[in-house]
């Protein structure tokens, strides 16, 4: 072989190696993850899971949901803060994401400039749902008993902070009622005591509550929506109920650690916009009343950042504390 057709083979094979190689690391090359600040079952992580399975179709390879409850999904902040910046470890969050930024002092994190947004999944409004032999059958009722006997009316929510807890104070106090307020580590024990009769009201996500309200072990009297659900249609709105400007949804966003490379945050985006228009996700939110909101990277931060105000005036006005 002469010098110049060894130089040629020679160039090939590197650059045939060198292929080889950039296609080995082409992203995702390996199963990724991601982490859920909430209990197998519960609503968050049941709509990580229904994104997950699309995005393993979507991306090739195997999306798992690590689930880390605990301080209020603080654990699972920060452990997807600490994770690589590789777009191996995602995280889905809803609205405690935003809250814990003003809940907990000193700030446990700051979610603005420790982790990326990629995109925002959906939203599913908040109800106020009474054990089915209450007295308490509407928002008027409610009020009218809560105004003869102050804090004999109490309700549970998933936690202090939590979007049902704050909604519920704020509607407390445009009423002028003293409501009293009993926390859950989660919605599960929330509902299993309120259809029991322990509590009288649970403030609750509608994706955790519609199996209950559809078996009839429990009423819904209001939900914090803008417009009527769809899954609800004979429940009336906080509006309708008289006391406008309480909107509270559950909102789902998809986030990665800080430093993740654009180009994986854009691809995945665009994987997650495929996955929001199957069939199963849209289903997954329209039949808990919801609805899939899909957007780019830079309006989920938008959307973070307004969050993020919103619930400080809310948590100050309140002065909630969390447990």
């Amino acid at each position: 072989m002469n010098r110049r057709h060894w130089l040629t083979v020679s160039g090939a094979g590197m650059l045939a190696a060198a292929t080889r190689r950039v296609r080995a690391q082409a992203y995702p090359s390996k199963p990724i993850s991601i982490i859920v600040g909430y209990t197998a079952g519960g609503a968050v992580d049941l709509v990580a899971r229904a994104v997950g399975q699309q995005l393993t179709a979507a991306l090739g390879q195997p999306v798992i949901v690590d689930n880390k409850p605990g301080a209020g999904t603080n654990i699972a902040v920060k452990a997807a803060i600490a994770s690589p910046p590789d777009g191996y470890t995602l995280m889905l969050a809803a609205n405690a994401l935003a809250a814990n930024m003003a809940l907990y002092q000193p700030a446990p994190f700051d979610a603005e400039r420790q982790l990326v947004p990629i995109g925002l999944v959906g939203r599913v409004p908040v109800v106020i749902a009474v054990n089915a032999a209450s007295p308490l059958t509407s928002v008027a009722k409610l009020v009218e008993a809560a105004k003869a006997k102050p804090g004999s009316v109490d309700y549970a929510t998933p936690g202090n902070g939590s979007t049902p807890h704050l909604a519920m104070e704020l509607f407390a106090h445009a009423a002028g009622i003293t409501l009293s307020h009993v926390p859950y580590r989660g919605g599960a024990q929330a509902l299993t005591d309120v259809m029991g009769g322990q509590l009288q009201l649970v403030a609750l996500n509608a994706l955790e509550l519609l199996p209950h309200l559809r078996s009839g072990k429990l009423k819904a009297i209001a939900s914090l929506s803008a417009n009527r659900s769809p899954a609800l249609p004979d429940v009336p709105t906080i509006s309708e109920s008289g006391f406008p400007g309480f909107e509270a949804s559950v909102w789902y966003g998809l986030l990665a650690p800080a430093g993740t490379p654009k180009a994986i945050v854009t691809q995945v985006n665009a994987a997650m916009q495929r996955a929001l228009q199957s069939a199963e996700v849209k289903e997954r939110l329209s039949a808990a009343g919801g609805e899939v909101v899909p957007g780019t990277p830079e309006a989920f931060g938008t959307y973070l950042h307004a969050e993020r105000v919103r619930y400080e005036k809310l948590i100050r006005a309140a002065n909630i504390k969390a447990d």
